[in-house]
C-alpha cells in the first residue's frame, strides 16, 4: 500500500509540474478570466460550493473510517485542514455579493483535484504514515510550531486579501481595480500568496512529502493565473500599476 501511496504522489507531483506549465498558454475562465468558452456556466457562490465541499466531505470520511481518528497529533492537523475548507466551501461563497459565473468544466475539475488531495493528506495522516509517526508529542515539534504558524498567517492573509478584493466593488459595478493595502503593498495577488503560505505551513506541520506536494500544486495551479492577473492589471491601469513596483505571488522575488 505505502509503495502504491508514492507511486501516486509522484504522478501528483508530475502532473502539477504539467498543469503549471500548461496553465501559461491556457487561461482558466473563472472570475476575473471567466469566459463563456469552457461551457456551461452556474452562479459564482454555488460554483464554490460544489467545488470545494467535495474535499471537506471526502476529508471527513477518510479521518471517521481511520482507526487513528481520535489521535491528538493526527486529529489536530484534521481539523486544521477542515478548517480552511468549511471557509472556502460555506463561508467564502456567502460573501460573495457580485453575481459572477462559474464554468461546470472548471467545477468538474477542481472536484477531481479537491478529492484527490483529500486522498493525498487523509491517506497519509490516517492510513500510510506510521501509527508512531505522529506522537501526541509531535504538537510540541518545531515543525508542527513552524507549520502551525505559518498555516494561520497564511489563512489571515487569504481571508484578509480577499475582503479587500470583495469591498472593491458595490453590487452592480463590474469594473475593475487594484487591489490596495495588506499585503497588496507587494504583490499583486496576496489572496494568492496567503493560500500558498497556508499550505507550505502544513506540509512544515505534518512534514512528509504528502504536503509538499499539496503546496507544490497550490503553486503550479496558482502561480501562472497570479502572472496573468498581474499582465491584465498592467494593460488596464499602465503606469498606475507599474509604478507600484509589485510582485505577481512571491514578495521580492516573483
Amino acid at each position: 500500500m505505502a509503495e502504491a501511496f508514492d507511486i501516486f504522489l509522484c504522478a501528483m507531483a508530475l502532473t502539477a509540474v504539467a498543469v503549471f506549465v500548461a496553465l501559461h498558454f491556457v487561461e482558466a475562465g473563472y472570475g476575473m478570466m471567466y469566459s463563456r468558452k469552457w461551457g456551461p456556466v452556474i452562479d459564482n457562490r454555488i460554483g464554490w460550493v460544489l467545488m470545494e465541499a467535495p474535499v471537506f466531505v471526502a476529508m471527513g470520511l477518510l479521518w471517521w473510517f481511520s482507526p487513528r481518528r481520535f489521535d491528538i497529533a493526527p486529529l489536530v492537523m484534521f481539523l486544521m485542514f477542515e478548517l480552511h475548507y468549511f471557509q472556502r466551501s460555506f463561508i467564502f461563497p456567502m460573501l460573495i455579493h457580485t453575481r459572477g459565473r462559474m464554468p461546470l468544466s472548471i467545477i468538474a475539475m477542481g472536484v477531481v483535484f479537491n478529492v484527490l488531495n483529500a486522498f493525498m493528506q487523509g491517506g497519509w495522516i490516517f492510513y500510510i504514515s506510521s501509527p508512531s509517526r505522529y506522537p501526541e508529542a509531535w504538537l510540541g515539534s518545531w515543525q508542527f510550531i513552524a507549520g502551525t504558524v505559518l498555516f494561520f498567517f497564511g489563512m489571515a492573509v487569504n481571508i484578509h486579501s480577499d475582503g479587500i478584493i470583495r469591498r472593491l466593488r458595490k453590487p452592480g459595478d463590474t469594473r475593475h481595480y487594484i487591489p490596495r493595502g495588506g499585503m497588496f503593498r507587494y504583490v499583486s495577488s496576496a489572496n494568492y500568496l496567503g493560500e500558498f503560505i497556508e499550505w507550505t505551513g502544513f506540509a512544515v506541520l505534518t512534514w512528509s512529502w504528502a504536503g509538499a506536494v499539496f503546496a507544490l500544486w497550490t503553486f503550479a495551479n496558482l502561480a501562472p493565473r497570479a502572472a496573468r492577473i498581474h499582465l491584465r492589471y498592467s494593460k488596464e491601469f499602465g503606469r498606475e500599476f507599474t509604478d507600484l513596483g509589485l510582485r505577481r505571488i512571491i514578495p521580492y522575488i516573483y
